[in-house]
């Protein structure tokens, strides 16, 4: 009975690592196609063709061009706050401690990424999309905004979100302008004055006077 067990639990292990490897395999595939065309002139045979799949593999997968498009960008997403959220994990495990210095070392490592990151970013924020697309990204930035505001121990109050709000918009336009950079020695430049502008926009204190920078 052990082995029959043991048995059916290797034949799972081992098709659920062959269905996450060619799903890999076909957004690393849609990555390239989509980069290279945009959504709305990519093709799902090129894709498949780049894949070694198949067309019937792909809508199993995901279910169309849009549905592919879709998971490209959830992917993409998820590997962009892991990189922040570990910079801010490592700097809480060398004992920082004050929020503005978390916030500031999780938005340098997104920055950072989106240099590494820089033709998916310019896809996603200046290419065509499929219909669903924009309301799955405001809900995405909505919650990015909620997340900051427990990192830096925001409030609820007018004042509180609007700053937090600000600050994340910051962050995000500032990663335009980081992928839009022709070196990465202009990208660096371009993460340490985002960098230097939160840190002027001093939301700690704005959360405890109610203006930014100026008591009230």
């Amino acid at each position: 009975m052990a082995r029959k067990s043991s048995g059916r639990t290797g034949e799972a292990s081992w098709q659920w690592s062959r269905t996450a490897e060619t799903r890999r395999v076909m957004l690393r595939a849609a990555r390239d196609v989509f980069v290279e065309h945009g959504f709305a002139e990519s093709s799902v045979a090129e894709v498949v063709e780049r894949a070694g799949s198949s067309v019937g593999s792909l809508y199993h997968h995901f279910g169309g061009k849009s549905e592919l498009f879709l998971a490209l960008w959830e992917d993409h997403q998820d590997a962009h706050e892991s990189s922040a959220a570990g910079a801010v994990a490592k700097a809480r495990a060398a004992g920082e401690e004050d929020p503005l210095e978390l916030f500031v070392q999780g938005a340098r490592a997104f920055l950072r990424d989106c240099w590494e990151r820089r033709r998916l970013i310019l896809l996603f924020m200046d290419g065509d999309a499929p219909p669903g697309f924009e309301l799955m990204r405001r809900t995405r930035s909505r919650e990015w905004v909620r997340q900051n505001a427990v990192l830096l121990g925001a409030g609820t109050g007018p004042e509180d979100r609007v700053t937090v709000t600000v600050l994340t918009t910051v962050i995000g336009e500032a990663g335009r302008e980081v992928a839009a950079c022709e070196t990465a020695e202009e990208a660096a430049a371009v993460v340490d004055t985002a960098i230097r502008l939160i840190r002027r926009l001093d939301p700690l204190t704005a959360f405890t006077t109610g203006t930014t920078g100026t008591p009230s």
